[in-house]
Protein backbone atom coordinates (compact mmCIF):
# COMPACT_ATOMS: atom_id res chain seq x y z
CA UNK A 1 0.00 0.00 0.00
CA UNK A 2 1.14 3.50 -0.93
CA UNK A 3 1.53 5.72 2.28
CA UNK A 4 2.84 8.75 0.24
CA UNK A 5 4.02 9.96 -2.89
CA UNK A 6 5.32 12.94 -3.94
CA UNK A 7 3.46 14.61 -6.65
CA UNK A 8 5.73 14.05 -9.73
CA UNK A 9 5.43 10.33 -9.04
CA UNK A 10 8.81 9.78 -8.82
CA UNK A 11 9.23 8.90 -5.10
CA UNK A 12 6.76 6.44 -3.06
CA UNK A 13 6.75 5.18 0.10
CA UNK A 14 4.71 1.91 0.66
CA UNK A 15 4.42 -0.59 3.60
CA UNK A 16 5.28 -3.88 4.09
CA UNK A 17 4.47 -7.77 4.16
CA UNK A 18 5.87 -10.87 4.85
CA UNK A 19 6.72 -11.24 0.98
CA UNK A 20 9.20 -8.01 1.62
CA UNK A 21 11.75 -10.14 4.27
CA UNK A 22 14.08 -10.99 1.91
CA UNK A 23 14.16 -7.50 0.72
CA UNK A 24 14.03 -5.92 4.11
CA UNK A 25 17.02 -8.45 5.16
CA UNK A 26 18.93 -7.08 2.17
CA UNK A 27 18.59 -3.55 2.76
CA UNK A 28 19.81 -4.14 6.36
CA UNK A 29 22.79 -6.21 4.97
CA UNK A 30 23.56 -2.51 2.29
CA UNK A 31 23.33 -1.11 6.40
CA UNK A 32 25.66 -3.34 7.50
CA UNK A 33 28.33 -2.42 5.21
CA UNK A 34 27.68 0.90 5.10
CA UNK A 35 28.33 1.53 8.92
CA UNK A 36 30.89 -0.58 9.13
CA UNK A 37 29.69 -3.50 11.04
CA UNK A 38 29.11 -6.02 8.82
CA UNK A 39 30.08 -8.77 11.28
CA UNK A 40 27.80 -7.90 13.34
CA UNK A 41 24.50 -8.64 11.49
CA UNK A 42 23.29 -11.97 12.57
CA UNK A 43 19.27 -11.08 11.45
CA UNK A 44 17.79 -14.09 8.98
CA UNK A 45 14.63 -14.12 7.02
CA UNK A 46 13.19 -16.36 9.56
CA UNK A 47 14.06 -13.46 12.42
CA UNK A 48 12.38 -10.64 10.16
CA UNK A 49 9.54 -12.35 9.20
CA UNK A 50 8.83 -13.02 13.25
CA UNK A 51 9.67 -9.61 14.53
CA UNK A 52 8.37 -7.48 12.21
CA UNK A 53 5.20 -9.14 10.94
CA UNK A 54 4.13 -11.78 13.65
CA UNK A 55 5.23 -9.95 16.35
CA UNK A 56 4.95 -6.61 15.18
CA UNK A 57 7.96 -5.28 17.29
CA UNK A 58 8.57 -2.47 14.79
CA UNK A 59 7.37 -1.24 11.56
CA UNK A 60 9.18 -1.15 8.03
CA UNK A 61 8.47 1.31 5.12
CA UNK A 62 10.34 0.86 1.57
CA UNK A 63 11.69 3.79 -0.60
CA UNK A 64 10.82 3.29 -4.06
CA UNK A 65 11.69 5.15 -7.22
CA UNK A 66 9.31 4.88 -9.93
CA UNK A 67 8.35 1.75 -8.48
CA UNK A 68 11.96 0.14 -8.01
CA UNK A 69 12.90 -0.61 -4.26
CA UNK A 70 15.94 2.31 -3.13
CA UNK A 71 16.07 2.17 0.42
CA UNK A 72 14.32 1.46 3.45
CA UNK A 73 12.95 2.62 6.87
CA UNK A 74 12.59 1.25 10.18
CA UNK A 75 11.02 2.86 13.33
CA UNK A 76 8.71 2.04 16.10
CA UNK A 77 7.57 3.87 19.14
CA UNK A 78 9.27 4.44 22.69
CA UNK A 79 7.48 6.72 25.43
CA UNK A 80 8.81 9.43 27.29
CA UNK A 81 7.46 9.63 30.99
CA UNK A 82 8.32 13.27 31.39
CA UNK A 83 6.27 13.73 28.44
CA UNK A 84 3.80 11.35 28.96
CA UNK A 85 3.14 10.02 25.59
CA UNK A 86 4.91 8.05 23.24
CA UNK A 87 7.66 9.24 20.60
CA UNK A 88 8.54 7.79 17.30
CA UNK A 89 12.08 6.09 17.35
CA UNK A 90 13.79 5.98 14.14
CA UNK A 91 16.20 3.11 13.84
CA UNK A 92 17.04 2.64 10.05
CA UNK A 93 17.13 4.85 7.38
CA UNK A 94 18.92 4.01 4.50
CA UNK A 95 18.39 4.82 0.50
CA UNK A 96 21.29 3.62 -2.12
CA UNK A 97 24.22 5.63 -3.21
CA UNK A 98 22.92 6.45 -5.78
CA UNK A 99 19.53 8.21 -5.26
CA UNK A 100 21.33 9.99 -2.17
CA UNK A 101 21.46 13.93 -2.61
CA UNK A 102 18.01 14.19 -3.98
CA UNK A 103 16.11 15.33 -1.26
CA UNK A 104 14.33 11.55 -1.37
CA UNK A 105 15.67 10.89 2.71
CA UNK A 106 13.63 15.00 3.21
CA UNK A 107 10.58 13.04 2.49
CA UNK A 108 10.88 10.14 4.36
CA UNK A 109 11.50 12.35 7.81
CA UNK A 110 8.44 14.53 6.51
CA UNK A 111 6.29 11.16 5.91
CA UNK A 112 7.95 10.30 9.43
CA UNK A 113 7.28 13.90 11.43
CA UNK A 114 3.15 13.58 9.83
CA UNK A 115 2.87 10.23 10.84
CA UNK A 116 4.54 11.11 14.56
CA UNK A 117 1.87 13.91 14.83
CA UNK A 118 -1.24 11.52 13.83
CA UNK A 119 0.01 9.37 16.95
CA UNK A 120 0.54 12.10 19.50
CA UNK A 121 3.90 12.17 19.42
CA UNK A 122 5.95 14.99 20.71
CA UNK A 123 9.47 13.61 19.46
CA UNK A 124 11.19 11.81 17.32
CA UNK A 125 14.70 10.10 18.13
CA UNK A 126 17.16 8.09 16.52
CA UNK A 127 20.99 7.46 16.75
CA UNK A 128 23.66 8.62 14.10
CA UNK A 129 27.14 7.32 14.79
CA UNK A 130 29.85 10.01 15.07
CA UNK A 131 31.88 9.44 12.52
CA UNK A 132 28.87 9.97 9.67
CA UNK A 133 29.09 13.37 9.17
CA UNK A 134 26.85 13.88 5.66
CA UNK A 135 23.88 12.29 8.04
CA UNK A 136 25.03 14.74 10.67
CA UNK A 137 24.74 17.85 8.71
CA UNK A 138 21.73 16.46 6.82
CA UNK A 139 19.54 15.57 10.41
CA UNK A 140 20.41 18.91 11.51
CA UNK A 141 19.81 20.87 8.25
CA UNK A 142 16.03 19.59 9.39
CA UNK A 143 16.78 21.20 12.55
CA UNK A 144 17.65 17.96 14.87
CA UNK A 145 19.46 18.43 17.86
CA UNK A 146 22.21 16.80 18.95
CA UNK A 147 21.76 14.96 22.27
CA UNK A 148 25.15 15.56 23.89
CA UNK A 149 24.24 14.98 27.74
CA UNK A 150 22.89 11.55 27.48
CA UNK A 151 25.06 8.60 26.73
CA UNK A 152 23.86 5.04 25.06
CA UNK A 153 24.28 2.19 27.02
CA UNK A 154 23.67 -1.33 25.77
CA UNK A 155 23.20 -4.82 27.49
CA UNK A 156 23.58 -7.40 24.60
CA UNK A 157 22.62 -10.90 24.81
CA UNK A 158 25.25 -12.23 26.63
CA UNK A 159 24.98 -9.63 29.40
CA UNK A 160 20.78 -9.80 29.43
CA UNK A 161 21.58 -13.64 30.13
CA UNK A 162 24.09 -12.97 32.55
CA UNK A 163 22.08 -10.58 34.25
CA UNK A 164 19.22 -12.74 34.42
CA UNK A 165 21.88 -15.45 36.28
CA UNK A 166 22.57 -13.48 39.08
Amino acid sequence: MILYQTKDKTLSLRSTTIEDSKLILSYIHKLAIYEKCEDAMTATKADIENSLFIEKQAEVIIIEHHDIPIGFTLYFYNYSTFLGKANLYLEDLFIDEAYRHRGYGKHVFKYLANLALEKGCERMDWMCLTWNDPAKKFYESMGAKPMSDWVTYRLDHKGIKGLTKE
